[in-house]
């Protein structure tokens, strides 16, 4: 039996405001590296906007734990800019590099425009048959038509759950129930969808993005259900993954202690 276990990561592994956290440290260690040593996984944004060269994929390979696994997003070019209207040989050039990190891709994560409604499901369908199915995809959805719990909805679970393709949740809850004035806070409201959230794994690794509110410590109710959740899906022999964010990338000097000590 493949052992399981919960992946918690942040949406990027450095930022001028981590200095004075537990990630601050020698100055001849990586960034990567010292995030490694706290976490274990990544979301890796910065493919949304730009394929990574593969050198430097080999040397993020080198600096992180064996444990360690990198969830990539794939190209605005494919998911935004032509909507999933792309080759077949493109798509494999781009999961190409990502392959470069072995066993430590742990999904390539799928993020659609809410441009991207239920009529344009057979796009998708079409899409996501054309994926290898030795790689895990996870795929979060905006459109409004897909929340409503109808047929659009029942129709992209059940390709889901057909193909193991893992639904992404966004859990915005705690940013939209707790506003406030600050600059970094309305910046997010206004990037952030506020949308209903479906709780549901139709693959073998859900995946859970979380942001608090800039009162981080205010709003951790809102992911406490989410420690059961995690832990009926674990016992359901799942691997979720799970990335935390604050309305500004700032860790809260707690995050590591409050994730290992649940």
């Amino acid at each position: 039996m493949t052992s399981t276990r919960c992946y918690v990561g942040l949406s990027q592994w450095n930022h001028k405001h981590w200095q004075q956290t537990v990630l601050s440290g020698n100055g001849s260690l990586s960034p990567l590296f010292r995030y490694s040593r706290w976490f274990s996984s990544v979301e890796g944004n910065t493919s949304f906007y730009g394929l990574p060269e593969a050198q430097t994929i080999k040397d993020w390979y080198e600096q992180t734990p064996e444990h360690f696994r990198f969830c990539f997003k794939l190209p605005r070019t494919i998911t935004h800019d032509r909507k999933l209207q792309v080759s077949h040989q493109e798509l494999l050039t781009t999961l190409e590099r990502f392959a470069l990190l072995k066993e430590k891709l742990g999904m390539i994560f799928l993020q659609l425009p809410d441009s991207f409604g239920p009529e344009q499901l057979p796009v998708l369908d079409h899409f996501l048959r054309g994926l290898p199915e030795e790689m895990r995809f996870s795929l979060e959805v905006r459109h409004r038509g897909f929340f409503n719990k109808d047929e659009s909805e029942r129709q992209l679970n059940s390709l889901l759950i057909e193909l193991g393709i893992n639904r992404t949740m966004f859990d915005t809850r705690a940013l939209f129930q707790h506003p406030a004035p600050d600059a970094d806070t309305q910046e997010a409201l206004k990037a952030k969808p506020n949308l209903p959230l479906h709780v549901i794994a139709t693959g073998q690794n859900p995946m859970v993005r979380f942001i608090t509110a800039k009162d981080w410590q205010g709003t951790l109710y809102c992911l406490e259900p989410w420690i059961v959740k995690i832990s009926q899906w674990l016992q359901e022999g799942r691997s979720p993954y799970v990335f935390l964010h604050t309305p500004r990338t700032v860790m809260p000097q707690k995050w590591p202690l409050i994730l290992s000590s649940n």
